[in-house]
Formats: C-alpha cells, structure tokens, sequence
C-alpha cells in the first residue's frame, strides 16, 4: 500500500509576528492575519501598522461615500506591499456576501468590493471592521520557508486582538497571548 504526502500544514486563520530576524523592515514588529494558505500560496493583512493620519472616515470621504461611519473610525492599515492601490476589509462575519466576501473562519471574513466600504456608514454594517490598503503575499512554500528561518512565529487568531485599536500594543500583547515575554527575543540564526 502506497503511503500518499501529508497534507501540507495551512496557516490560514492564524497571526505571523514578526520576530527579531525580520530583515525586512517593511515587516517588522509586524502582526499579520493570514487571510489564506495553500499551495498556491499565501496571503495575509498587516494589523497592527496604521497609514498616518488617515481613518477609515477620511479614505471613505475620499471616494466619495458620505455618512457617519458605523463600526470603530480607526486608522486605515498599511496592510502589506501587495496590491497597493486597493482596500480590503477585514470583518466579522455577520457582514457577509456569498459573491464577494471571503470566509476566513467562523468569526471573520474578508471583502475588497465597494459594497463593504458602503455597509460601513449603512445599518448593515458588520460590528467589527478594519480597512486596509495592500495585503501581504507569498509565492508557495515562501511563507514556510520564511517561518522556517525564524522570521515569523505563529499564533492563534484572536478577535479581539486583531481589532483592538491599540495598533502599538498588538505585538506585545501577540506574544503575551503565546507566553512570550518581548525582552526575552533577540536575533539569531536558532530556531524559536
């Protein structure tokens, strides 16, 4: 009897936090929900770095959909070095397309159409929401090489953190979630 491969282990619906190795500095002190993960690749939302002095009011406002902003009015996120002239919003999944919204797992999904930026000043709006600008991407077995050499650890998806409005706090309070003192990290070519 033939043994078939495993199956390749998925990192969808968990956060990447940028460890010390980070080279990249577009990446570091970064926490990124990983949106999907196959073997086409990877794709993830940056949460924790905001745009300077834009809030989801103002980036709406600037295409032209006006009213008062129903979830958090929260700074819109750098979200990655992909697709940068396009929004995604992360949301919970109470706000949900079948034709245009990503399930992410039972509790969030992701939309990049204009009918989710409208829902954000409509009745119909999700409770929780972010709105980010590019995403973070990887062609296959780049993320597990990545995670492979110590640039990434991987932790459990967690709501309530993903939209917390402390975006200065969330990679700090991403390790705690994991035992991890921050101090304790320094950069080396040893596995954590």
């Amino acid at each position: 009897m033939e043994q078939s491969d495993p199956k390749p282990q998925s990192f969808r619906n968990s956060l990447l936090i940028a460890t010390p190795n980070m080279g990249d500095p577009r990446f570091q002190f970064s926490v990124i929900y990983v949106v999907s993960h196959d073997t086409s690749g990877a794709m993830g939302i940056i949460v924790n770095k905001g745009k300077a002095d834009l809030q989801i009011s103002d980036l709406l406002d600037q295409i032209g959909i006006s009213g008062e902003v129903r979830v958090a009015d929260t700074s819109v996120l750098d979200g990655g070095p992909v697709d940068i002239d396009r929004g995604f919003v992360l949301h919970s999944s109470d706000y949900f397309r079948p034709e245009t919204s990503l399930k992410c797992s039972e509790t969030l999904s992701l939309t990049s159409t204009k009918d989710v930026l409208e829902s954000l000043v409509a009745d119909n709006h999700p409770k929780n929401a972010l709105l980010a600008i590019g995403y973070a991407g990887w062609s296959p077995g780049q993320l597990e090489g990545e995670i492979a050499d110590n640039f990434w650890l991987v932790g459990d998806a967690d709501d309530a953190l993903i939209f917390s409005q402390d975006l200065d706090g969330k990679w700090a309070a991403s390790l705690a979630d994991m035992g991890i003192d921050p101090s304790s990290l320094s950069a080396s070519g040893g596995r954590a």
